[in-house]
């Protein structure tokens, strides 16, 4: 790797960035629906601990109704055992932490998995976690082994981690990767190793250059020149259009520069997290109850499908976002993440118990352009929603 890509990294541990941070108002009656929900949740997880097949993680509804799993090796895999943590966390109940062990077990080996980019989603939702909660230090070899496998993908001359190895593209970047810094970050913390860190830095800023539009959008897929790091084309693949502004993509880059201004405190990160917090709640395709759209360009808005994984996602990010900003737009922002909680713990979002293949939430959208998983529960939708809650009860005041 070229020295002069590299620089020193100051990353702070999140509870010393949230000691400087203002918590929002909180809202009585959202507060009692939270708790009611996350006691919902444990109760639909219950269910789903004996639907599930041992060996393999629950993944979405299939077309016919059914449950669809999946093997460790698809991108969602640590998903279901990270929710599992979170309900443990939320509940105390040893069921949640059991079932989180049993399958981190499948997912344990994909730690030396070098063909993705998606392993802080993979591992630090699910190791993470355990470590957070549990303080058993052995976590910590399995994270630093991810961290060394994901950082395989980065390229010096690109300046970015490789997103795929499928398809005809050279070198995909997808706005997704922002998510998966968060465990480099990490094991720079962890090991004293700068490396680490320098690559999600250098990273998430080639994707700030190269990802956003003027008002702050962001293309789904830029392929690079892999040996002249020249960009070739910028695409989508799940979204609409090209042109077009995939939600579930801003809110996965409103997360990301969010965890990257926390464990970096560069104030360029805030201002990217703000400016894309803004595209998304000025937008004027933006539904009055903050559950966007799948595409906020999409051609058959207001009857276009929502994706409430976007929702999810936005909401956990805004919520976190507003304790690093100003009064004013940090109230904006807890604001809004309130609504969109509201929304997605009303009956149009959650799914009645015992139904749903008892996941938590309906109506996301994984792949319209492919028709895979279209207005079905996913299991990040309830990841990051159970998250949001609990940081809503966390920090609210």
């Amino acid at each position: 790797m070229k020295k002069n890509l590299f620089f020193t990294v100051l990353l702070l541990p999140a509870f010393i960035m949230q000691s400087y941070a203002q918590a929002g108002k909180a809202d009585k009656a959202l507060l009692a629906k939270a708790d009611a929900t996350l006691q919902f949740a444990a109760r639909q997880y219950k269910l789903m601990m004996t639907h599930v097949p041992d060996s393999l993680l629950p993944r979405s509804t299939s077309k016919d109704g059914s449950l669809m799993t999946s093997n460790s090796g698809w991108w969602t895999s640590g998903f279901y055992p990270g929710t599992n943590w979170y309900l443990f966390e939320y509940t105390k109940d040893p069921a949640f932490k059991n079932e989180a062990l049993k399958r981190m077990a499948l997912v344990q080996k994909e730690q030396y998995n070098t063909h993705t980019h998606d392993l802080g989603f993979m591992m630090y939702c699910p190791f993470g976690n355990a470590l957070r909660i549990t303080k058993d230090t052995a976590y910590k070899s399995i994270l630093l082994t991810s961290a060394k496998s994901l950082s395989t993908r980065f390229n010096p001359t690109v300046g970015c981690i490789k997103s795929w190895d499928h398809g005809a593209w050279k070198f995909p970047v997808i706005i997704d990767n922002m998510m998966n810094l968060e465990l480099l970050n990490w094991a720079t913390r962890e090991s004293g190793d700068k490396k680490f860190a320098e690559i999600a830095r250098i990273h998430a800023n080639t994707t700030m250059k190269n990802h956003f539009r003027p008002d702050y959008s962001s293309y789904h897929v830029v392929d690079y020149d892999p040996a002249t790091g020249a960009v070739n084309e910028r695409k989508t693949h799940q979204g609409l259009a090209d042109s077009s502004a995939w939600a579930r993509g801003q809110a996965w880059g409103l997360y990301g520069y969010t965890l990257m201004y926390r464990d970096t405190k560069d104030k360029a990160y805030l201002e990217q997290a703000r400016h894309i917090a803004d595209f998304i709640l000025d937008n004027p395709h933006m539904p009055a109850d903050l559950v966007p759209y799948w595409d906020y360009d999409a051609p058959d808005i207001p009857n276009a499908l929502r994706d409430v994984s976007a929702a999810s996602v936005a909401a956990s990010a805004l919520l976190e976002l507003s304790r690093y900003t100003n009064k004013a737009d940090g109230k904006r922002y807890w604001n809004a993440a309130e609504k969109m909680l509201t929304s997605l713990c009303s009956p149009a979002y959650l799914a009645k118990e015992g139904e749903n293949n008892d996941f938590i939430l309906m109506h996301s959208v994984g792949h319209l352009p492919n028709k895979s998983e279209v207005d079905v529960p996913l299991t990040y939708a309830d990841y990051y929603f159970v998250e949001a809650l609990l940081r809503y009860k966390q920090w609210a005041k």
